[in-house]
């Protein structure tokens, strides 16, 4: 899966299979290093480096993708994991930023994106961020890790 940023505790990256296609908003993942279950499994200071990162690659993703002439509305963020309770080692923690494009076709704007099994064929033609769009998202993390709001004392995580 394409990086896009880190921290000690976390990677983001974009999907290489995404469930929402480039140009209906894009998909990336934050997911901690260690894996664990769910969010309850965090420590204090893990979960406010999550929310954090949430939004701070939300509104990159956003800024980015929006310069970039996908027209993203909203950020959909979700914790899902449902396709790995079937799996021997089980769903762990990831969050999914699903980007919301106002033209969207897939998961069209103002409608609840709608998941079905990979099986299906549904995402097949779905296409990945790419390397452009990587870029522009990762020049806007750098220039919002800048605003006093994103600065790690800020969230007391220096």
């Amino acid at each position: 899966m394409p990086f896009i940023s880190e921290t000690p505790n976390f990677d983001v990256i974009a999907a290489d299979q995404p469930h929402i296609t480039r140009t209906d908003g894009g998909h990336i993942m934050i997911r901690p290093k260690i894996k664990v279950l769910d969010r309850t499994k965090l420590s204090p200071e893990l979960a406010v480096e999550l929310m954090r990162l949430t939004m701070l690659i939300g509104e990159a993703m956003t800024l980015g993708l929006n310069n970039r002439g996908i027209d993203i509305g909203r950020i959909n963020y979700q914790d899902n994991g449902n396709w790995s309770v079937f799996k021997p080692d089980g769903p762990y923690l990831h969050i999914h930023l699903y980007g919301r494009a106002k033209s969207a076709k897939f998961h069209p704007w103002g409608d609840a994106c709608h998941f079905p099994h990979r099986e299906t064929g549904f995402y097949d033609s779905f296409e990945p961020l790419n390397d452009a769009d990587i870029a522009e998202i990762q020049k806007q993390i750098a220039l919002l890790s800048l605003k006093k709001q994103y600065q790690l004392t800020a969230w007391n995580l220096s």
